[in-house]
């Protein structure tokens, strides 16, 4: 049998797990079921078997009630009711199914279940309101890549220097045969240089197609009769 007076001795002058002490006077409660969050005869559920409380789960607030004719089973010890969400329905829930309790309890409460729907309102309007995306920055990768873009640039720009010396030595005719030149700046100042001249020997060839063509002359055979 269980005898609340005797458990709330154990656990007032031993130890109890969910005692917080902060200052010598002042004794919190750890207690998720604790309906004030203080270490008291009156407010401690472990003491009390009948004891009533209110939590809020993904949004919901629930009343939690302990009976003492389910102590022999703890895992349906404390009976959970959903309350609506309206602040009045949910008032009225209480007063009816805390109707047997002491008025101190539920008093407590009240006072949760008001402290509960106002929070749950402010964090409604808080998510409607439109809030700045808070972006991390990570200085050392930052710095990396500042470093990797430093070094793109310059060879960068020894690629078309060499480019440009490679398309002067070739304009001027500098080297009779080519050779041991940087692959990838060579092939680009060849196609350069091909894609610059290219451009006029097609035009000739056009002109020599077009001259050769006036100068054909074909003799065609009559249409035969059959045909006709």
């Amino acid at each position: 049998m269980q005898h609340d007076q005797i458990i709330w001795e154990v656990i007032n002058q031993n130890f109890c797990s969910f005692k917080a002490k902060i200052e010598r006077e002042k004794t919190f409660c750890r207690n998720e079921y604790n309906v004030t969050g203080l270490c008291n005869r009156s407010s401690c559920p472990l003491a009390n078997s009948k004891y009533a409380t209110i939590r809020e789960k993904e949004g919901r607030i629930y009343l939690y009630l302990k009976a003492i004719e389910r102590a022999h089973t703890p895992k349906d010890l404390w009976e959970k009711i959903r309350l609506s969400r309206d602040y009045g329905k949910a008032m009225e829930q209480l007063d009816e199914h805390l109707q047997y309790f002491n008025k101190h309890l539920i008093h407590r409460n009240k006072q949760r279940l008001t402290k509960i729907h106002q929070y749950l309102i402010r964090m409604r309007k808080l998510e409607l309101k439109v809030k700045p995306k808070l972006v991390g920055i990570h200085k050392k990768v930052e710095r990396r890549e500042d470093r990797r873009e430093v070094k793109a640039l310059k060879a960068a720009r020894i690629e078309d220097s060499i480019e440009k010396e490679l398309l002067t030595r070739l304009g001027k005719g500098t080297y009779g045969d080519i050779y041991n030149f940087p692959e990838t700046p060579y092939n680009k100042a060849l196609q350069k240089e091909v894609d610059r001249n290219g451009g006029n020997a097609e035009m000739e060839e056009l002109e020599e197609r077009e001259l050769e063509e006036e100068e054909i002359v074909e003799y065609v055979e009559d249409f035969d009769e059959e045909e006709e």
